[in-house]
């Protein structure tokens, strides 16, 4: 159950001419669903926005007539529009249409899956993905969102920014279903090792027998815009593929070209 939510602070008096106080309402309760997958109900949404339940059934009908929500039973939860809207806005486009023909080729070269991520929300989003040619491959559906304090994606995109950029994405840090106690200590140590590396390898903390690995896309800036991503498997019957190493340097060398498109230099 999503703990009660502080009400935002008052506006500033000359701000009140401005106010949208009916798109505020929904924008409430967007983003308050946004930080439970599993939805919440009228009454629950109600207690949390401190709120009653007659103020907010008119904003939450029309979210569901528009497709913004989803209800099952007498629960409502962020529908896929949300994303579907994402994907349309030029800079993801341009990301992922740069990225899927260096994908193609990489899980072709190493025979494992791969997906590129970026930081949203809170989150780590998966935009784009691409499978394994072989007949097992793990790989992640895009839309799926994982830890930003547990995974190799999350250490990327947290190591290859400014301190000011990353306490920020800290700060809005929202956990997803299953992600690890965070220590910020711990996570510190983490992150400054991945950007000394420049990489991030390490065993899966959600799936047992998985090697993630992980590379920053960096923007023009030098920081990193997403982090393209082999959850490595390992065969051990008597095919032949490409060693975890060889995996590792041709990811790299994907991620560095995608970085250049990027207008990294």
């Amino acid at each position: 159950m999503t703990k009660p939510k502080a009400k935002p602070a008052a506006a500033d008096p000359a701000d009140q001419r401005y106010a949208a106080p009916a798109l505020d309402k929904g924008l409430d309760i967007i983003e308050l669903l946004a930080q439970d997958a599993e939805g919440l109900s009228l009454n629950e949404i109600a207690r949390a926005l401190d709120r009653t339940s007659s103020e907010i059934f008119r904003m939450i009908n029309a979210l569901c007539r528009r497709g913004y929500l989803a209800q099952d039973g007498d629960r409502y939860m962020l529908s896929l529009k949300l994303f579907e809207l994402a994907h349309r806005h030029k800079p993801i486009k341009s990301l992922t249409a740069a990225a899927l023909p260096l994908m193609r080729e990489l899980v072709n070269r190493t025979l494992q899956s791969c997906h590129l991520t970026v930081y949203h929300a809170g989150r780590v989003m998966v935009v784009a993905q691409v499978d394994s040619p072989e007949r097992w491959a793990f790989g992640l559906k895009v839309g799926a969102q994982v830890g930003l304090t547990d995974t190799a994606s999350g250490y990327v995109l947290l190591a290859f920014q400014d301190d000011a950029e990353r306490q920020r994405l800290l700060a809005s840090h929202h956990r997803v279903e299953g992600e690890l106690d965070l220590d910020l200590r711990q996570l510190k140590k983490n992150v400054d090792e991945v950007a000394r590396q420049g990489h991030a390898q390490m065993q899966s903390r959600q799936i047992r027998g998985v090697s993630n690995i992980a590379f920053p896309v960096l923007g023009h800036d030098g920081h990193a815009v997403a982090a393209l991503n082999i959850p490595y498997i390992e065969r051990i019957d008597k095919k032949v593929t490409p060693s975890i190493a060889a995996a590792k340097d041709a990811l790299g060398k994907t991620a560095s070209r995608l970085s250049l498109l990027m207008g990294h230099v």
